[in-house]
């Protein structure tokens, strides 16, 4: 069974750095498409990031420039390396899956098909305060 599990999110300054995990388990032998999304009290929830198994990435506008999304997977983890935290950064984060025998791809809005389920972690908080 596939499992997402977030972790390292809390609470720091405006212009600190913040790292969160998505460890990834379940899914052995398959090719892989993991992205971050985030939800903000009020707001709809927005793509950050997306990490294809081909090594391909893509980011929202608001990730561009500070965030930085990559994948150990020795460890079977994804990671968002977030700098330049601002009080807009907010939100709560969520790491999301698709795990496939078959090729995965990035849409041109960031978001995985290529068949396989879609799983997605439970979150992790992020409060960036100025």
């Amino acid at each position: 069974q596939v499992q997402l599990a977030e972790s390292g999110g809390g609470s720091v300054q405006a212009g600190e750095s913040l790292t969160i995990s998505c460890l990834a388990s379940g899914y052995t032998n398959r090719r892989y498409c993991m992205g971050w999304f985030r939800r903000a009290p009020g707001k709809e929830r927005e793509r950050v990031a997306t990490l294809n198994w081909d090594g391909t990435t893509s980011y929202g506008d608001s990730a561009k420039d500070r965030f930085t999304i990559f994948k150990d997977s020795v460890k079977n983890t994804l990671y968002l390396q977030m700098n330049k935290l601002k009080p807009d950064d907010t939100a709560m984060y969520t790491c999301a899956a698709k795990f496939s025998f078959e090729p995965l791809m990035i849409s041109s809005g960031g978001i995985c098909y290529g068949g396989g389920d879609q799983y997605w972690g439970q979150g992790t908080q992020v409060t960036v305060s100025s």
